[in-house]
């Protein structure tokens, strides 16, 4: 999965080695920690089939979420969105790790499919690896663009238009995330095709970016007063939602279910108020897009050659989290210190 292509579009790119002085330190470390939930959960053995696994899997979830929550709270301080400068950012970093991860998975497929038309689908729906957050971030972006569009610059009542177009907005995609795949169940639809669809639910996704994008006016003193409060919630709807997973009540969906969106925009908020600014994880979140791309080369070298499997599921898991973050990291570091700034930012650094 995030991560977050907004890193490289919401503020100006730092030319390589040199971190750019308009980046907010805590939104990279939030970021940071997004993307080492992100490798975390591409790590675990699949399929999900050990309570253990599965606790930890449901309490790293939040991290496409705390990159779209991020991507909205920036936009909305900004008070604009740079349509075209942020989708150059997500597509062409995508379009390099597309071709990467196509090539691998040609010459692990000899009897893949080539033809143009479904080489197309496979990019268009980010049907390699697990690139669909890219879709997500866009569409999402496009939302956001649509609502400013909507509110309007040059009226006296254009904050008030935001939030209640926002609001909305967070409302749609609770409902979408509730009868979504029920509608496509009755609709006759296969329990594989609706589980991508609802990997790709816009509506519930971007409920995160409008939460982002409303947060700016509650971020002051007001909120900060209220750590404790918003952490023991968190970790309360994290127990709600882990029992949903664990004992199928009700939609024990992985995505876009109302008890993920509870602990996932609650574990935003409470990052956010407690306003983390670690240097290395900032320095992690400002590359998450590129280690978000490339970390899966790793955890599928490890997966399909390494044979982790032997030695246990708990030991592959801590195998595969050490070594895909290592190498991630020390990538990131070696594109940023020896390649061009804009070949660090075609590969998403």
């Amino acid at each position: 999965m995030t991560l977050a292509a907004s890193a490289q579009a919401d503020v100006v790119h730092a030319p390589t080695g040199v971190r750019a002085k308009s980046r907010d330190a805590v939104i990279d470390t939030m970021r940071g920690v997004a993307i080492l939930m992100v490798i975390g959960i591409h790590s675990l053995p699949q399929p999900l089939d050990l309570a253990w696994t599965k606790t930890i899997d449901a309490a790293l979830r939040p991290c496409v979420p705390i990159f779209l929550f991020a991507s909205g709270y920036l936009t909305a301080r900004a008070g604009r969105v740079p349509l075209l400068k942020r989708l150059k950012a997500a597509m062409i970093p995508y379009a390099v790790a597309f071709a990467a991860a196509y090539l691998y998975m040609a010459l692990h497929n000899p009897a893949m499919d080539h033809r143009v038309t479904t080489t197309a689908a496979r990019f268009v729906l980010a049907y390699v690896f697990v690139y669909y957050y890219v879709f997500v971030y866009v569409g999402c972006t496009v939302v956001l663009w649509l609502i400013y569009a909507a509110a309007g610059s040059d009226r006296h009542d254009t904050e008030l238009r935001m939030t209640i177009l926002l609001a909305i907005a967070i409302g749609f995609g609770l409902v979408a995330g509730s009868y979504l795949d029920p509608l496509l169940f009755r609709l006759g639809f296969v329990e594989s095709f609706v589980d991508e669809v609802r990997m790709r639910n816009i509506p519930f996704w971007f409920s995160f970016v409008a939460l982002g994008a409303l947060t700016v006016t509650l971020a002051g003193a007001t909120a900060r007063n209220m750590r404790a409060i918003l952490v023991a919630a968190m970790l309360l709807a994290y127990l709600l939602y882990l029992a949903v997973r664990l004992s199928g009540i009700g939609d024990a969906a992985v995505y876009d279910s109302t008890a993920f969106f509870l602990y996932a925009a609650l574990f935003s908020l409470a990052l956010l108020v407690l306003q983390p600014n670690a240097p290395w994880l900032a320095s992690l979140g400002s590359g998450s897009y590129f280690i978000y791309l490339w970390h899966i080369f790793i955890v599928m070298l490890l997966r399909d050659h390494a044979g982790l499997r032997q030695f246990g599921s708990a030991a592959s898991f801590a195998v595969t989290f050490g070594l895909t973050a290592i190498v991630s990291i020390a990538a990131l570091g070696a594109v940023r210190q020896f390649s061009s700034a804009r070949v660090a930012r075609w590969l998403g650094a």
